[in-house]
């Protein structure tokens, strides 16, 4: 067999799309895209081809490595490829423009832990820097901490350190803080924002390790603007699920799966991402495997089982074990809302202009003025409620905040910026002015907090506004009920972005009466759409004939 690993590669993407092995729609959706490219690209002389002989040369180069870490390192094992990650590797670096130049530029893997993430990292910044053919090659391990930039870099080290011929063929030399090549001064580096100037840099390879980790967009810029001047350089994102839905790891996987569904095209972006599918009980040991890829490899049942065991007992392992071992981005660090039951309730056919006339009830969070504000119109019909929101931030508050995902709302039409520092309110009394002539807005309730003046130049003009301050007594109800709603599918919202992080964001703490109430655990954590949802549900609850206990019983009925 002349390209064994390239042959592995497209049996492991057919055994994907017939089913013979269980994965979910994104890895689906990326065998697939491989699929078909290979039969588009078939013929010669179009945009790009596909070179086995370059796919299996990384896979070779791959399995030349040894194992530095478990029982493979103590038996002295070299590396040797799974399906899955010949599939990556010969899709990354087999594909070819007519130039002869790697047509993928960025590549965004997200797999749970424990699969292998370090070693496939450290041997392609290692083949980055040896045998590429690329003079001056300078590949970073790149991350905010030093520790976190260290970790594939350290395992690129030991790696060369215990590879003799590796380093005799290339000229390779290991030292401290970073790997050369003499002959073609090539380098590899570990490079954090903490430790080293990140201006300046001409990268070849420049690889993330755990990039949902990354709380600003800053070495992400810095790396990717730094491959500018290299004909093939390569951006390479490994990461497991995380958290925060508007940081620049889950702008990444937002973009990669509009790729995976044809939304967005873009030919120089690779990406896979191994998880469970909706519907899915985390709790099933049947799918595990769709989610871990080294399964029985690398990552053992027993363990899985004794961590979800363990998850299943103490809600604060919950969400470690939901991302880390099954690779499904959650929201806050102490839960409220079930993330992919909310992910259901996303209905991207769903038009405001559905509901001209109808009644809405308008939830308005002014917040602060030099914060987000938020209105939130909530229509109800035949027990299901459709949500809108609109949202309005400052335009030096865009600016200067660390949340890389204001300005792209805003390009999209998502988020308002008014002009200056604060918020200016004319905005919102004329958008509100506008939805009342198309809607029929039955109230209006508001946090009194920064609005007085507001209510007051509203009401005056016979908008039926209705105080409701933020108390537990006015929030708990509804937050119980909207759980109870998006969990019975009874809950709808167009995919709005926003309102999905903002969801993200609430964490809640039970009283000694049961009672909850919606909260944040960092103050970048925006919640105020949720609040401003919350506040519509109370008035729709409230207006809500109440059955009498005699009615429940029974006891009129003739």
């Amino acid at each position: 067999m002349k390209y064994p690993h390239v042959d592995a590669a497209k049996k492991y993407a057919e055994d994907v799309i017939s089913g013979r092995i269980d994965v979910c729609r994104w890895v689906k959706l990326a065998c697939k895209r491989q699929l078909k490219d290979l039969k588009k690209y078939k013929k010669t002389g179009k945009k790009y081809h596909f070179s086995e002989k370059k796919a299996e040369r990384i896979c070779n180069f791959i399995e030349l490595l040894p194992h530095i870490k478990g029982e493979w390192a103590r038996r002295k094992e070299l590396i040797k490829l799974e399906p899955w990650q010949s599939f990556i590797y010969t899709t990354v670096f087999g594909w070819m423009k007519k130039d002869e130049n790697r047509r993928f530029r960025t590549v965004y893997i997200e797999v749970p832990r424990k699969n292998s993430k370090s070693t496939m990292s450290s041997g392609a910044g290692l083949f980055m820097l040896t045998a590429d053919n690329e003079p001056g090659s300078e590949v970073y391990s790149a991350a905010t901490t030093r520790d976190q930039a260290r970790i594939v870099f350290d395992t690129s080290q030991k790696m060369a350190r215990q590879e003799k011929d590796l380093r005799e063929r290339f000229g390779v030399q290991v030292n401290a803080h970073n790997i050369n090549v003499i002959e073609t001064a090539s380098k590899f580096e570990p490079l954090s924002a903490e430790g080293n100037s990140l201006d300046g840099l001409n990268v070849h390879c420049g690889i993330i390790d755990e990039l949902h980790a990354h709380k600003t967009r800053q070495v992400f810029d810095v790396i990717e603007t730094g491959t500018g001047a290299r004909i093939q350089s390569l951006l390479w994102l490994i990461t497991t699920a995380g958290s925060d839905r508007s940081g620049i790891c889950y702008e990444q996987r937002t973009y990669l799966t509009k790729i995976l569904e044809n939304i967005t095209e873009d030919d120089t972006y690779f990406g896979i991402i191994y998880t469970i599918d909706d519907g899915d009980e985390w709790t099933d040991p049947k799918i595990w495997a769709k989610a871990n890829p080294n399964y029985n490899v690398s990552v053992y049942p027993d363990d899985i089982a004794r961590l979800c065991k363990k998850a299943t007992q103490m809600p604060s392992a919950q969400n470690n074990f939901l991302t880390k071992r099954l690779n499904i981005w959650v929201n806050a660090d102490t839960a409220w809302m079930n993330m992919l039951s909310w992910d259901k309730c996303a209905d991207h056919s769903l038009k405001i202009e559905a509901f001209e006339k109808k009644p809405c009830i308008i939830g308005v969070d002014l917040a602060s003025k030099v914060d987000m504000a938020v209105m939130a119109q909530l229509f109800h019909e035949n027990g299901h409620y459709h949500a809108f929101l609109h949202y309005y931030l400052p335009e030096e508050t865009a600016e200067n905040n660390t949340n890389s995902q204001y300005s792209g709302w805003s390009r999209q039409g998502l988020l308002t910026l008014t002009p200056g520092a604060v918020i200016d309110f004319t905005y919102i009394e004329d958008d509100l002015r506008d939805l009342s002539k198309r809607f029929a807005v039955k109230e209006i309730p508001y946090d009194p907090f920064q609005a007085t003046e507001f209510s007051t130049r509203m009401a005056n003009e016979g908008f039926p506004m209705i105080e409701m301050r933020p108390t537990v007594l006015n929030f708990s109800e509804p937050m119980k009920q909207l759980e109870a709603l998006v969990l019975d599918s009874k809950f709808h919202f167009n995919g709005d972005p926003i309102l999905t992080w903002m969801i993200s964001n609430v964490v809640c703490h039970l009283d000694n009466k049961d009672n909850i109430y919606p909260r944040k655990e960092r103050q970048e954590n925006k919640i105020d759409g949720v609040v401003a949802t919350l506040m519509a549900l109370n008035r729709w609850l409230a207006n809500q004939p109440k059955e009498s206990i005699y009615e429940k019983r029974g006891l009129l009925v003739i």
